[in-house]
C-alpha cells in the first residue's frame, strides 16, 4: 500500500500509527487531526520510532483535508471518547457531524479509498459513512469485532492459564452490551472451552467480554483504552495491505446475511486487497440465533435514533 491515512489523532489513531509504521504496512502514512501541530508532532515522534525498527515508512502530519489526497485506506478514529458510565450510543449526538464532515473531505479528496470505522458508536457509523460514501459494502466497514476477540482470549488465558496462541475466540453482534460472544467457537488447542472451564466461567467471561471497554474506562478515569484498539486496527491494515485474505470479525452491511439487511453488524469477515471481500455466515443455533437477532435488534434502534437525529425519519 502506497498511503494510508489516520483521521483523528488521539490516543487510538496514535497508537495505530505506531504499530502501522514499524511493520511498514504503508509507504507513506498520514496522521490528519483538527489540531494540526499535534497531529504533526505525533507523526514526526511515530516516525522517529519506526526508523529505529528499520522501517522506511515516511510518517506525516496536519490538519489540512487535502492530506488525504491519493489515500488507499482511510482509517477513522476522530471523536470524542465516552466518560465512566456511559454507553458508546451516548456519545452519538457529538461523533455523529464529526463523521460527515471526515467523509466530505474522504469523497472529495480520496474518493476510491477503502475506509475503515474506528469512532464510537461504530455499528452506527460505519452504517452512516457507508451510507454517505455511495460505496459498495466491500470498500466502508467498522472495526470492533476482533478487539472484542482478543479481550475475551485474555480473560480465557487468565482463567486457564493457556497460552494465547492456543486460544481461538469468536464475537458477533453489536459493539456493546448486545454483542454476542460464541462460546461454542471458543477453544484451546482445537479442544472446545467447555472442557476446561464451567458453566460458571464461561458466563463470566462472557460478561466481562461485553464490558471489557468500561472495565478499561472505569479504571483509568481520565481515558478508554487505546493500546488494543490500535493493535485491532494494525491486524485489519495488515490484512488487507498485504492481501492475505484473513477471516477477521469486522462491522459489515449485512446483504440478507443471517436474516438482515440494511443494518452494520459484527460477524466474520474475509478481509483481504479489496477490502472486506466476504461475509461468512455461520450456522447459529437456536440459543445463538436470539442472542444475534436481539443485539441486530439494538443495532436497528440505535440506526433509527441516528436518522432522528438528522431528521431523516
Amino acid at each position: 500500500m502506497n498511503k494510508l491515512s489516520i483521521v483523528g489523532a488521539g490516543m487510538v489513531g496514535e497508537a495505530a500509527a505506531q504499530i502501522i509504521a514499524r511493520d511498514e504496512l504503508c509507504r507513506e502514512l498520514m496522521l490528519i487531526d483538527v489540531q494540526g501541530e499535534l497531529a504533526q508532532g505525533k507523526a514526526l515522534d511515530v516516525w522517529q520510532a519506526a526508523v529505529e525498527s528499520g522501517s522506511d515508512t515516511w510518517v506525516y502530519g496536519g490538519s489540512r483535508a487535502e492530506l488525504l489526497q491519493d489515500s488507499e485506506l482511510v482509517v477513522i478514529t476522530a471523536g470524542v471518547p465516552r466518560k465512566p458510565g456511559q454507553s458508546r450510543q451516548a456519545v452519538l449526538s457529538t461523533n455523529l457531524p464529526i463523521l460527515d464532515g471526515i467523509m466530505q473531505d474522504i469523497k472529495r479528496h480520496a474518493p476510491t479509498a477503502t475506509v475503515l470505522v474506528v469512532s464510537n458508536p461504530v455499528d452506527v457509523l460505519t452504517y452512516r459513512a457507508w451510507s454517505l460514501s455511495g460505496l459498495s459494502r466491500n470498500k466502508v466497514f467498522g472495526q470492533a469485532g476482533v478487539l472484542d476477540t482478543a479481550r475475551m482470549k485474555c480473560f480465557i488465558a487468565e482463567e486457564t492459564g493457556f497460552s494465547v496462541r492456543d486460544i481461538s475466540a469468536l464475537v458477533l453482534g453489536g459493539h456493546g452490551d448486545s454483542m454476542v460472544p460464541l462460546m461454542r467457537y471458543c477453544a484451546v488447542g482445537c479442544v472446545p472451552l467447555s472442557n476446561f472451564l464451567s458453566a460458571q466461567q464461561i458466563g463470566h467471561i462472557v460478561e466481562r467480554t461485553r464490558n471489557g471497554g468500561g472495565e478499561i474506562l472505569g479504571l483509568k478515569k481520565l481515558g478508554s483504552a487505546c493500546d488494543a484498539p490500535g493493535v485491532a486496527i494494525a491486524q485489519m491494515v495488515d490484512a488487507i495491505a498485504n492481501g492475505r485474505n484473513r477471516i477477521l470479525p469486522a462491522v459489515a452491511i449485512l446483504e440478507g446475511e443471517y436474516g438482515r439487511e440494511d443494518v452494520a453488524m459484527g460477524v466474520p469477515c474475509v478481509l483481504a486487497e479489496g477490502g472486506l471481500t466476504r461475509v461468512i455466515e455461520l450456522d447459529l443455533n437456536e440459543q445463538e440465533r436470539a442472542m444475534f437477532d436481539g443485539s441486530a435488534d439494538q443495532v436497528v434502534r440505535d440506526i433509527a435514533e441516528m436518522k432522528a437525529l438528522l431528521g431523516l425519519e
